[in-house]
């Protein structure tokens, strides 16, 4: 909490990055215990890690808000420049998250993707058009990080599942079990006759 406060101006990144870090990491040794191979977890986090880098750069210069601002002045010059921004980051951020979420309701998802679909798009619209500086920004990316990471994690296995059987073996003895059935097989060949219970 006190690098969070040190390094990034607030300790509540430091309670919320803690959080997040604790979360990722039970959810990665959770699926560590279930078969989920090393590389598969390590994937995730650096596709998470180059995500993560990427936001927190654009949100801490402030490129979403320039690209916003330059697009509002072209496009809807009507709407007063101090919030343009904020409303071209919401319609098109917006557009592109309900796009997403006609695709997930189509392989499945439900008619409820894509309202969450729209709803986050324009909730990110609505963040990425602000300026925040650049500890508020390496704070967002670095959020942003932890948050991919969980999500990549949980939509592997959810794509792939487990295999019970293979996790069934992997906590059964077999070994054990086959080494006492030879152990016993070994002390009954030994016994006197007529002395076997």
């Amino acid at each position: 909490m006190f690098i969070g406060e040190w390094i990034l101006g607030s300790i509540g990144w430091g309670v919320l990055h803690g959080v997040l870090l604790f979360v990722a990491i039970a959810v990665a040794c959770s699926l560590a215990a279930v078969g989920v191979s090393g590389a598969r977890i390590g994937r995730a986090f650096v596709v998470a890690l180059l995500l993560g880098l990427l936001v927190g750069i654009l949100m801490a210069f402030g490129i979403p808000n320039m690209a916003y601002t330059s697009v509002g002045q072209n496009v809807l010059t009507g709407i007063e420049p101090g919030v343009r921004p904020l409303v071209v980051g919401m319609v098109i951020i917006g557009a592109v998250g309900l796009i997403v979420g006609i695709v997930a309701a189509a392989r499945g998802g439900g008619v409820g993707a894509v309202f969450a679909g729209l709803v986050a798009g324009v909730l990110i619209g609505a963040i990425s058009a602000t300026t925040p500086g650049y500890q508020v920004g390496a704070g967002i990316g670095i959020a942003v990080g932890y948050i991919a990471w969980i999500a990549l994690m949980v939509t592997d296995i959810m794509r792939t599942g487990v295999d019970i059987e293979e996790l069934k073996a992997r906590f059964t003895p077999t070994q054990t079990i086959e080494t006492s059935k030879e152990t016993l097989a070994w002390l009954q060949s030994k016994m006197p006759p007529g002395t076997e219970s």
